[in-house]
């Protein structure tokens, strides 16, 4: 359809979008587990173990993916916390994700896993000794 062909320009910067907003969500995350902001109900307690990785990943992996810079290698990492953190964290207490509180964990997983192969699309400090 002409339309949707037309559309096909616009998707490296839809692809810059994509990561910069999903990076920031991810740094929330992050943020949360270190310096409980924003707040949370599930939040307390001191921070120790997988918990500060995860947190100190969340922050600082999500800052690079964010600016752009080394996207592919930053999102291999965070795609495999996310799934480690879904296997781990969810699935024992349900199968469904809906029903474990799995949802973001798999869609961050597999939207960091897209950026392995996709690139850091517009926008990234990937891109500054590619014009």
């Amino acid at each position: 359809m002409k339309l949707f062909d037309s559309l096909c320009r616009y998707q490296p910067q839809m692809l810059g979008i994509l990561r910069i907003v999903t990076a920031l969500l991810f740094i929330e995350h992050g943020t949360q587990k270190l310096f409980g902001f924003p707040e949370s109900a599930q939040a307390g307690g001191s921070l120790g173990g997988l918990m500060l990785l995860a947190g100190l990943l969340e922050v600082f992996g999500g800052i690079l993916v964010a600016l752009g810079l080394l996207t592919r290698p930053v999102a291999f990492i965070l795609a495999g916390e996310m799934a480690a953190a879904y296997f781990m964290g969810h699935m024992p207490r349900d199968f469904f994700p809906v029903n474990n509180g799995g949802d973001a964990a798999v869609l961050f997983c597999f939207v960091f896993l897209y950026l392995v192969f996709a690139g850091a699309g517009a926008f990234a400090l990937d891109n500054r000794g590619n014009r």
